[in-house]
């Protein structure tokens, strides 16, 4: 079986040769740490002999492919606000207008998410005079030259491919924060549905064209983001309402283009939403962080039946630790693999303090199963 036959399989509950070796990427930090090592002599890429070339850094690790799916269209802000640095403050922290519209700390050296300390879009007039102009539809929103090129490449493909759908609420809460969008929706219900609604619309035309170009799809893909670890930052019953319906009508438009696997990639603790993706045809879950709420895929399953599906869930911490470790975490994936319509995946990027023979080590022994 090629890798494309095998990840279907899996997903579908049909027999398959062995289990797929998958990953996420890398976090800079680590490819530079590895490159350093020495590991990467030969993942440079030919185009460009100074840039490493991650698939051939995956191919290194024993890693057959991805869960990085086709990004076809531009689904956000055209153009996007000027990146601009605005202010440096005397101990070095510097404010950064993003090309999200957010203004943001950047600390030279701190890797970690900057402080949102202001957002440009905070009200009707901010969202009629900034955003909905930039969300504009346009035939150029269609990345043509890629699709025709997927299509080219068709017959001989032998890795899943999946087309990136773009995200109903998750993009959104960028604009805004977390506190200034849920204020919105007591302030301004009108606005808060007009935004939701708009942006929405825009996903499914661009999608529609998308599909209309006749790619053979593995899965289609949503981007969220909403959760935290101790669950969704927004109330269930108005993602139901308001955000499950505009999943809905998408997944119905990829079925009826063929694609019956759809994932969504949310971190944190997406117990309370999981049930209104899958009432909406998001019948894959991904990256099932095992963070320290202990995210499983079984509990899941033994509540909505094997409808649901899984790709992630495997703790990435271990790879900084040593070969027991890694036994220890295969062993505990075991019984979840055989459950079926799981597939093990690093439950994110793979951090700087992974060591280069661990990762091996993994993908060697999840490559017997």
């Amino acid at each position: 079986m090629n890798a494309k036959e095998r990840f279907n399989a899996v997903l579908n509950y049909q027999p398959y040769d062995r289990m797929p070796v998958m990953h996420f990427g890398f976090w800079g930090d680590t490819i530079a740490k590895w490159r350093a090592q020495g590991h990467l002599e030969k993942c440079f890429s030919k185009e460009s002999p100074e840039k490493i070339d991650h698939v051939k850094v995956a191919e290194a690790l024993g890693f057959d492919h991805s869960h990085i799916c086709a990004n076809v269209m531009i689904r956000t802000l055209v153009p996007g606000f000027p990146e601009t640095l605005l202010e440096k403050l005397p101990d070095g922290t510097e404010k950064h207008m993003t090309a999200t519209g957010v203004i943001e700390l950047r600390k030279p050296g701190v890797v970690s998410i900057p402080a949102e300390v202001d957002h440009t879009l905070k009200d009707r007039r901010s969202w009629e005079k900034e955003f909905l102009p930039r969300l504009a539809f346009s035939e150029k929103r269609i990345q043509k030259e890629r699709l025709n090129k997927f299509l080219t490449e068709e017959k001989d493909r032998e890795t899943p491919l999946g087309i990136h759908c773009g995200s109903l609420y998750g993009e959104i809460r960028g604009w805004m924060g977390i506190v200034g969008l849920s204020y919105l929706y007591a302030d301004d219900y009108d606005l808060y549905v007009e935004i939701i609604i708009t942006f929405a619309d825009l996903q499914y035309r661009l999608l529609e064209i998308a599909l209309g170009f006749g790619i053979d799809y593995d899965y289609a893909h949503f981007w969220e983001d909403i959760c935290y670890n101790h669950g969704p930052l927004i109330n269930p019953k108005v993602f139901r309402d308001l955000i499950g319906p505009h999943y809905k009508r998408m997944t119905d438009l990829c079925k009826k283009h063929g694609i019956h696997n759809v994932s969504v990639d949310c971190d944190g603790k997406i117990d309370d939403l999981l049930p209104i993706w899958l009432a909406n045809g998001v019948n894959v879950m991904f990256p099932i962080e095992v963070g320290t709420w202990n995210g499983n895929i079984q509990p899941w399953r033994d509540k909505y039946g094997r409808e649901l599906r899984g790709i992630g869930g495997m703790d990435k911490r271990i790879f900084a630790m040593d070969y027991a470790a890694v036994d220890k975490e295969i062993e505990r994936l075991k019984p979840l693999i055989a459950s079926g319509g799981y597939i093990p995946c690093p439950d994110h990027q793979i951090p700087p303090d992974a060591k280069w023979e661990n990762v091996q080590y993994y993908c060697e022994k999840l490559r017997r199963i």
